[in-house]
């Protein structure tokens, strides 16, 4: 009986739980996993910025054949801990001392885009700003007091929080304070190509899965008319 009334008691809060999802404008991410040059980017920064902390363990570096890479070009261009082409891609941060820089362990990378989804990824590592109440000196407008520091604020800059009212209500705005490497379109396209590998890295084998659905489909359109004329044939001698 506490069960059914507990069950009931977290139903009753679910609209609560929809509706403060939705406060969150997210913006739409260009996603394309079929433009293989995007991807071969997006390998390259994941490698680069997000494999020191975070692993992708269900993916083996050799997977990137599928996206126009040879075993020479993966091992120069993706390999920059010495192991081999057909390795797992783990990280070389350990669990423990990653708990303690951070206080806890980054998440594994793998199937990050299918959880969180593209567009959330994609406004999450653009909506970094300075905030030195932190214990990292950074948060994030999507995910409030996020353990992550701003690793690409070199490219980006540094953003700051504005608060305005609006309508009643408090509207948050960020600001780039102190420009970064990249201009503010080239960072989106830097960020764009990462979260388009990171969907890519949740379901390497989809576009080859999606080529062969309509290779079926086609199949499929023929044997019904080959069938459809053997009806017909067959029919003719009935009558």
């Amino acid at each position: 009986m506490r069960l059914i009334k507990f069950l009931l008691f977290f139903i009753s809060l679910a609209p609560t739980f929809v509706f403060a999802s939705t406060d969150i404008q997210l913006d739409k991410a260009p996603i394309d996993t079929s433009d293989n040059a995007s991807l071969q980017r997006g390998a390259q920064s994941f490698v680069n910025y997000c494999l020191t902390c975070h692993g992708a363990s269900y993916m083996r570096y050799n997977r990137h054949q599928d996206i126009g890479l040879n075993n020479q070009e993966i091992s120069e261009r993706l390999i920059l801990t010495g192991q081999k082409v057909g390795d797992i891609m783990f990280t070389a941060m350990k669990k423990g001392e990653a708990e303690e820089w951070f206080g806890v362990a980054p998440p594994d990378l793998s199937v990050i885009a299918r959880s969180r989804g593209a567009d959330w990824l994609y406004t999450y590592l653009r909506a970094f700003y300075r905030d030195e109440s932190s214990s990292s000196g950074w948060n994030n407008l999507i995910f409030d007091r996020v353990a992550m520091p701003h690793v690409l604020y070199q490219l980006q800059g540094l953003q700051t929080l504005s608060i305005k009212s609006q309508d009643g209500s408090e509207v948050k705005e960020l600001k780039l304070s102190v420009p970064g490497l990249l201009s503010k379109e080239e960072y989106d396209n830097f960020v764009a190509d990462l979260v388009n590998y990171m969907v890519y890295l949740g379901e390497p084998h989809a576009n080859y899965r999606k080529k062969l659905g309509v290779i079926v489909l086609i199949f499929l359109l023929g044997m019904l008319g080959l069938t459809y004329l053997l009806k017909r044939e067959y029919w003719r001698d009935v009558h």
